[in-house]
């Protein structure tokens, strides 16, 4: 543990100083790119000679920091390593001085300051390389400062912490490859990581699979003859149900766009054959826990979705519908004037006494019965409750949507109440029903336990000329019989009524 560590560590460091020298390695070849590309539009073919010697040497020294940052920095080479990457810096100093000096008075001013640029970063470059290259260079270390000190130490802390084997998370994977040898190696390497997997030597087989059994993790390959990798990608990504899948693409092919397709199809990662086990491990268990937190989303969603309906249902059995989709698109203040609606009192005749003997748990059961069926009425009329006062039932017809025919439909309801009375009583109870048609200010009141309410002098008639009808009968008043437009309307009973406020007033009763 202790060596593998303190290799973790050295490596850490050395890529930490290669790194602090490819950045202006990759400057240097960057601005050269520019000095040729100016030279060869100015058409200077001498300086266009030297200049390509520039870039040759630039992209030598690039090359070859970058070569020594994937095999490493061995501290016993260091000093050849020095002399080697000096080798190309000088020609680029050489060279660069060379045009600047032989062609000052003919190049633009911006040119030769990009010329100058480069030799500047060049001694930049080899100071860098100096002092951690050097003779006079720690030789404990290859750290170029305190800082590479710190970063390196902290990736060895981190690589070498062992994770707790119980805490990991293991799921179902697919493997779609059509090579046996692929499949059996799959197989085991991730058996032995605890995953139960399944194998298919297809696409085809593999969809089959994907429509029969809960997958966490799909891996497939590229180069299949019934269906290709990226083309089964694209079906499983198409998917509703499977489009949340992760998928790593596990491939021999070498091939930079094979690579961007499979990405730009969703895929998690391209990992290119042999793979090293600990990083397939590594991928899949990711993709994994990626899987489990969308899991864990879609069930937050659903129980959100869930109590959100909950939450509509109840609204819609305090407030009508287009009063609920008002609030909203944003209204604040919910009141509208309307000029002609019918409304409807029903009341029970002589419940007070009838109750006085009786269970209040029977009390309110049987007042439920009555006015859930008063409600299921309501609805099937078109008519829209608007109360219960004790014993009373109030509603309106023509709010908080107008409709033309609202005393025909204030007429039904009211016939139909009074038939489902005696059905549910057996006759022994009845109710009393008024209606007046007239303009009413209808709209939300209150913020706690608010409610949709109707005002104005036609609501207090409607209850005055409930209270004066007669049992088991419809009791309208004149506005609400000129209202109705029946053709052939029969049974409609004149009446001299003294409402309260009003004095003897014209009214009808009917069945």
């Amino acid at each position: 543990m202790i060596e593998a560590a303190n290799d973790i560590r050295e490596r850490a460091l050395a890529a930490r100083v290669i790194q602090r020298l490819a950045g202006p390695a990759e400057s240097i070849a960057g601005i050269q790119d520019i000095v040729c590309d100016e030279l060869a539009l100015l058409d200077f073919a001498e300086a266009s000679a030297d200049a390509e010697k520039v870039r040759s040497a630039a992209r030598e020294l690039l090359a070859m920091i970058v070569a020594v940052g994937e095999t490493g920095v061995v501290l016993s080479d260091r000093q050849r390593l020095r002399h080697d990457l000096r080798t190309p810096i000088n020609a680029i100093i050489g060279y660069s001085e060379l045009i600047a000096e032989d062609f000052e008075d003919d190049l633009p001013k911006p040119l030769l300051a990009d010329i100058r640029t480069v030799v500047g970063e060049c001694a930049l470059l080899l100071a860098q390389i100096d002092r951690v290259l050097g003779p006079e260079a720690d030789s404990a270390s290859l750290s170029g400062s305190a800082v590479d000190g710190l970063v390196a130490a902290s990736l060895e802390a981190t690589l070498t912490h062992e994770t707790d084997a119980e805490a990991r998370e293991t799921g179902h994977v697919l493997v779609i490859d059509d090579t046996h040898e692929n499949l059996d190696l799959m197989r085991r390497q991730l058996g032995r990581q605890g995953h139960a997997v399944t194998t298919a030597d297809s696409g085809a087989a593999g969809l089959k699979i994907l429509e029969t059994t809960e997958i966490d993790v799909i891996l497939v390959d590229v180069l299949m003859p019934d269906m290709n990798g990226i083309e089964l990608l694209s079906r499983i990504k198409d998917h509703p149900k499977w489009r949340y899948i992760p998928v790593v693409v596990v491939s021999g092919l070498k091939d930079m766009r094979a690579v961007t397709r499979c990405i730009a199809a969703g895929a998690e990662d391209y990992l290119q054959r042999p793979v090293d086990p600990v990083l397939l491990h590594a991928r899949v268990s990711s993709c994994l826990e990626k899987h489990r937190w969308h899991q864990r989303e879609l069930r937050y969603l659903a129980e959100i979705e869930y109590e959100r309906d909950r939450a509509d249902a109840l609204l819609h059995a305090v407030l009508p519908a287009p009063v609920i989709a008002r609030l909203r698109a944003g209204e604040k203040v919910i009141a509208d004037r309307v000029p002609s609606t019918t409304i409807i009192f029903a009341d029970i005749v002589d419940f007070t006494p009838w109750t006085a003997n009786m269970d209040p748990g029977e009390l309110l059961r049987r007042l439920t019965e009555i006015f859930l069926a008063f409600d299921d009425l309501a609805a099937q009329h078109g008519v829209e409750k608007i109360k219960t006062i004790g014993d009373a039932y109030m509603a309106a017809s023509g709010v908080p949507l107008p409709f033309d025919d609202h005393a025909e439909r204030a007429l039904s309801f009211a016939r139909a109440i009074i038939g489902e009375m005696g059905r549910l009583t057996d006759e022994q109870m009845a109710i009393r029903v008024g209606l007046h048609t007239g303009p009413v200010i209808a709209g939300l009141i209150g913020r706690s336990r608010f409610v949709y309410d109707v005002w104005g002098e036609t609501v207090n008639i409607a209850s005055r000329i409930e209270s004066t009808g007669v049992p088991g009968r419809i009791h309208l008043s004149a506005e609400t019989r000129q209202r109705l437009t029946l053709q052939g309307a029969t049974g409609f009973e004149p009446k001299q009524s003294h409402l309260k406020g009003l004095g003897d007033v014209k009214t009808y009763l009917t069945d």
